[in-house]
């Protein structure tokens, strides 16, 4: 996984890489122009569209010009603006790559010249480098920057917004944001979306040892964390080896969600599924879904259970039964949805909770929990607090879901899609999750393979129903995933 480091420390960590490389900052500055480069072609933007580079006077801005100077090497048409005066002290790369643009290339100060009206922007201004309040003139360049009317890609962070904290005024508005070998702590919160858009992490070449001497307790789970995380079964396994899992799940009206977590539970690999229903609602199940069995009652003995699964769509009217699970449970559980709802109304429940156990929450639930919080960085703070109290794990769902591990790490999901936004979704991860478990994954590799093979599955079945995905599109996307991360 990547470790996510300060703004402070990048520049340390930089000086690690370029030591182990044996190369000059400037020689650097050309591969991640490069990259940089390599992913801009992949994005299909068509050559005849005008693209023109914001550029700075630190590294962000050398990074912009080295790119600019590929870029129309290609057949690109570019234009530079440049967003200091001519009294700038330039940083050193900086200057250089000045000096190496070609002459063709037309190149103005953004602060007195016109912007194109479409096109591309890459906005290559501020970068790392922005902290504190900012200058009259960085707020005119960043407004005027907002103002245009194409697309804007922002190199590393959006100009205005700080690599760790709130920023204190405007930030470029972009509609994708290609950062630098890992991603900067603000472009995982919610509240700053608006900025950064789309998020793409490019590879710059930095080694996970080169990591190593940072403090950082921060991660970036990637596709290729995974695979090693898995359980493998032989060819003689049998449907007891992949797990008997219970859901205590569905009520009059919502037996929707306990069918979504029985049907994940099956896609993600179960051998066998059994849902705890009102037995009035028994032929929902066992004619959408005659692969899970259903059991009724006010008790059932979950020993016979690798894994348990507490809450989607189970309403409210079961708190008595809540208690007696989490008191004669003695293996990690699943809790979701009406789960939570109970541990916000009795704080005595929490000590009731076996360790390991997963927390599956989104905003509005954890602002139930832990009560309301102004910033994403406070839900994390309070998130962690909680996981090393109980021992617990709890995964804070959303883009880039941010997962709590019982020993305090927090990991943030790199796989998701904007068109998982609808209903059903977080019962599908529930099955997702108690399946791991009852696979025999531990808690932290459970959550961790179960949140980012929920994200992956909803990319692939937004790749095909687009903004008309359903949770059952995500759910039979499930095993399309194994094969993606080289698992089968």
């Amino acid at each position: 996984m990547l470790k996510i480091l300060s703004a402070s420390e990048i520049a340390n960590l930089d000086q690690i890489h370029l030591k182990k490389l044996e190369v000059s900052n400037h020689a650097f500055m050309e591969l991640v122009a490069q990259r940089f480069v390599s992913w801009f072609q992949m994005q299909g933007f068509p050559s005849s569209s005008t693209i023109v580079v914001c550029a700075g006077p630190g590294n962000n801005g050398g990074d912009g010009l080295a790119i600019a100077r590929l870029l129309y090497s290609l057949g690109y048409a570019l234009e530079v603006a440049t967003c200091f005066s001519t009294e700038a002290n330039l940083a050193d790369d900086c200057k250089q790559n000045l000096s190496l643009l070609p002459t063709q290339i037309p190149c103005y100060p953004l602060d007195s010249s016109p912007l194109p009206d479409g096109g591309i922007l890459i906005d290559a201004y501020l970068g790392i480098g922005c902290k504190g309040e900012l200058r009259e003139d960085a707020l005119f360049r960043i407004e005027k920057i907002n103002s245009f009317g194409g697309k804007i890609i922002a190199l590393d962070l959006p100009s205005g917004l700080p690599a760790d904290t709130s920023p204190t005024a405007s930030v470029v508005q972009a509609t994708t944001t290609v950062t630098l070998g890992f991603p900067k702590l603000s472009l995982l919160c919610p509240e700053y979306g608006q900025f950064t858009g789309e998020l793409d992490v490019l590879d710059i070449g930095f080694e996970p040892d080169e990591f190593d001497g940072f403090e950082s307790t921060m991660y970036y789970l990637e596709e290729k964390d995974i695979l090693s995380r898995h359980r493998t079964f032989h060819r003689f396994a049998h449907k007891g080896d992949f797990g008997k899992v219970l859901l205590v799940a569905g009520s009059k009206g919502k037996m929707g969600a306990a069918l979504l977590a029985a049907k994940s539970a099956f896609r993600t690999g179960s051998g066998m599924v059994t849902v705890w229903i009102p037995e009035e609602e028994r032929g929902i199940v066992q004619s959408a879904l005659p692969e899970a069995m259903c059991v009724f009652g006010d008790a059932i003995d979950l020993t016979a259970y690798d894994a348990v699964g507490i809450g989607p769509g189970w309403g409210i009217a079961n708190g008595d039964l809540f208690h007696q699970l989490l008191c004669s449970s003695a293996k990690p559980l699943v809790l979701d949805a009406d789960a939570l709802t109970f541990l916000s109304l009795d704080q005595n429940l929490w000590s009731l909770i076996p360790k390991g156990s997963i927390l599956t929450p989104h905003l509005k639930e954890f602002d139930r929990l832990f009560g309301p919080s102004t910033s994403h960085l406070e839900r994390m703070a309070k998130a962690k607090s909680c996981c090393l109290k109980y021992e617990i794990n709890l995964v804070l769902k959303g883009a880039n879901s941010l997962c709590t591990l019982q020993d305090g790490r927090q990991v943030f999901n790199s796989s998701g899609s904007k068109y998982m936004a609808t209903a059903g979704m977080g019962d599908a991860l529930t099955g997702m999750l108690t399946s791991f478990l009852g696979q025999g994954y531990s808690p932290e590799n459970a959550l961790l393979c179960g949140v980012f093979h929920h994200g992956l599955a909803g990319e692939l079945a937004g790749n095909r129903t687009l903004r008309g995905t359903m949770a059952q599109d995500l759910i039979e996307a499930i095993p399309e995933t194994y094969h993606r991360i080289g698992l089968d």
